[in-house]
């Protein structure tokens, strides 16, 4: 059960367990639809005995609705197998046709169970576990990851992998298989990733892999460099709440020990040559969600810095598009799980077309990791919310290092130039950190607009990303009506949403250096208050025009224009938390959301 309430943050709506008793011709199951709470008072009243291994799962429904019968574990082989399954069976209609024709009767909607009787079959024909695992993924299409227990085979447990993650936990007489480390970092730091079509045989003393076809792999393990208490409240009532004031460690850890030897920046992993990348002259950043709007971000400073045409594209539109790459586009994966399986497709996409890939990810050895052409880590450690903060920041933090390894690759900033703008990052953590500081004004605004249907949110230049990435929060949190614009946009149609006592978030540009831009948003505000709107402005300390046109007024430290991302967008974080739970939502666990999208 622990390891199942470290997973919650991914999101589910199903819950089980398997366990392979001493009872060696059934498993001991429970499965219940709803929260692990279910799960717990399933536990109390029938309690599974002890066992020499198990596998449980948090389902999110795909193919049937959520219901006890439809949650994992599936059994097999009058209850001889277990199965569970992350992902996508693409032509399990096809099987399960062909399973019907043969007399196989099927107790759920769910695609897993076809996976479950086929495992089953192959059993039966006198293989081994492990063997009619490799035989089940050679026939299977789409995205999954599966894990299986048999009761003729007590202390082993068997997982397989394509498209979707699966990662093994190397214990002292006890190893693990889990989607995400932190379902065994209570137990083990040592982890070990696996490769696509592999398939993993794991016993208390050995972790086996195999490709489909039965030959040894190896992986190298790693360590993880955080442990459990990472992935724990920290005495914060939310994970999120943890992860927003998290934000200046996860800054700062993105940032450290960027340069080499010599003095230059380097990546984490790289195996683009230098004369490559200097030769680029477009880059593509490819991303969903969140990250998108990261990549938004980042084309501002990276096109400065670099005089290279940046674009920022949806994954899953991406590939669909006949998007224009060769060897001279490089692009630029974004994703905290490094498992987002539109972006793992569009990556793979741009490297059938000779384009380099840059992987910006969170998570050491995921999908992405491992195949794109180089890495840039973000270290922010585990995000376990479902609603992106901290992992936003460092990613924007992560890009902006990569626009500044690019420029000083291309010569076009100067050495002094290059150590200018690392001071400026180096300094953001601090900024970050005064922001939190004095949040509590805007808590209390946000409390107080619990009855809120619709709120609106401009921003310009840097701060339309940051304006988008602030609805986005609150659609995901609040369930509540929101929208994010570009300021210049406000005149085009938008205006016409503002009626008197509409809430309207405004990301004022800093006044030092973009004079222009701060006073053609401050006549967006004074445009909307004409009509009744109530102004809420983020703006430099300092900047008087906001004070003056502000029905509330949240400032953030004096900060580059290029890095204000940084500053402003922890109060739409702060609000969106806040409003969420004043409303008493499950803010790490919104509805109908995953922490990971991994199926196309």
């Amino acid at each position: 059960m622990g390891g199942l309430e470290r997973l919650e943050y991914r999101g589910y709506d199903s819950a089980g367990l398997a366990v392979v008793t001493s009872d060696t011709e059934h498993l001991a199951v429970a499965k219940k639809a709803g929260k692990l709470v279910n799960l717990a008072k399933e536990f109390a009243q029938n309690p599974l005995a002890d066992g020499t291994a198990a596998i449980g799962h948090t389902r999110w429904a795909t193919h049937g609705p959520p219901t006890d019968t439809n949650a994992h574990p599936h059994l097999a082989a009058d209850g001889r197998i277990a199965i569970i399954h992350n992902g996508i069976i693409e032509n399990y209609s096809v099987l399960r046709a062909e399973m019907l024709a043969e007399g196989v009767t099927f107790h759920s909607d769910t695609d897993t169970e076809v996976a479950g009787h086929l495992l089953a079959h192959y059993v039966r024909d006198g293989l081994s576990l492990t063997d009619a695992m490799r035989a089940v993924a050679r026939r299977l299409e789409g995205a999954f990851t599966l894990l299986a227990v048999d009761a003729a085979e007590p202390h082993v447990v068997v997982g397989t992998r394509r498209n979707s993650p699966l990662v093994a936990g190397i214990g002292e007489g006890e190893n693990f298989l889990g989607s995400d480390v932190v379902a065994f970092i209570e137990h083990t730091r040592m982890a070990l990733e696996l490769g696509q079509d592999e398939v993993v045989e794991i016993t208390p003393d050995a972790v086996r892999v195999t490709d489909l076809a039965g030959n040894p792999v190896h992986r190298e393990p790693y360590e993880v460099t955080w442990d459990a208490s990472a992935a724990q409240k920290g005495g914060f009532a939310t994970f999120m709440d943890k992860e927003i004031h998290d934000q200046p460690a996860a800054v700062a850890d993105t940032l450290r020990g960027r340069l080499n030897e010599q003095g230059r920046l380097k990546l984490d992993e790289g195996l683009i040559a230098e004369s490559v990348l200097s030769s680029i002259d477009k880059i593509i950043v490819i991303a969903c969600g969140t990250a998108a709007y990261a990549g938004m971000v980042a084309r501002y400073a990276i096109e400065h810095w670099t005089r290279i045409p940046v674009e920022v594209e949806l994954a899953h539109e991406f590939r669909y598009r006949d998007p224009v790459l060769s060897i001279r586009t490089l692009v630029v994966a974004v994703s905290q799980s490094g498992e987002t399986m539109d972006t793992i497709m569009a990556l793979r996409h741009a490297q059938q077309q000779g384009s380099p890939v840059v992987a910006i990810v969170n998570v050491q050895g995921s999908t992405i990791a491992r195949e794109a052409d180089a890495v840039l880590y973000t270290r922010a450690g585990p995000e376990i919310a479902v609603a992106s903060t901290k992992a936003f920041l460092a990613q924007i933090a992560a890009a902006y290092l990569l626009g500044i390894y690019l420029a000083e690759l291309r010569g076009n900033k100067f050495p002094d130039e290059i150590a200018a703008l690392l001071s400026e990052l180096d300094a953001m953590p601090a900024k970050i950190q005064r922001v939190l500081d004095t949040s509590e004004p805007l808590r209390e605004l946000a409390r107080s607009m619990v009855d809120e249907r619709t709120v609106l949110f401009l921003g310009r230049h840097v701060g339309y990303p940051v304006a988008l990435e602030g609805a986005l929060k609150l659609k995901e949190l609040a369930y509540i009506h929101a929208e994010g614009f570009a300021a210049g946009e406000l005149k085009h149609g938008p205006i016409a949403l503002v009626e008197p006592g509409q809430p309207v978030f405004i990301v004022l540009p800093s006044p030092r250096g973009r004079e222009v831009l701060h006073s053609k948003v401050i006549s967006n505000i004074q445009e909307v208050r004409a009509r009744g709107a109530r102004t809420i402005v983020i703006a430099e300390e300092g900047d008087t025009a906001a004070a003056e046109h502000a029905d509330h007024l949240i400032t953030v430290p004096v900060t580059p224009t290029l890095l204000m991302p940084l500053v402003t967008v922890v109060p739409l974080q702060i609000f969106a938390h806040e409003l969420a739970s004043a409303k008493g939502f499950d803010v790490d666990q919104p509805r109908n959301l995953a922490k990971s999208v991994t199926v196309e």
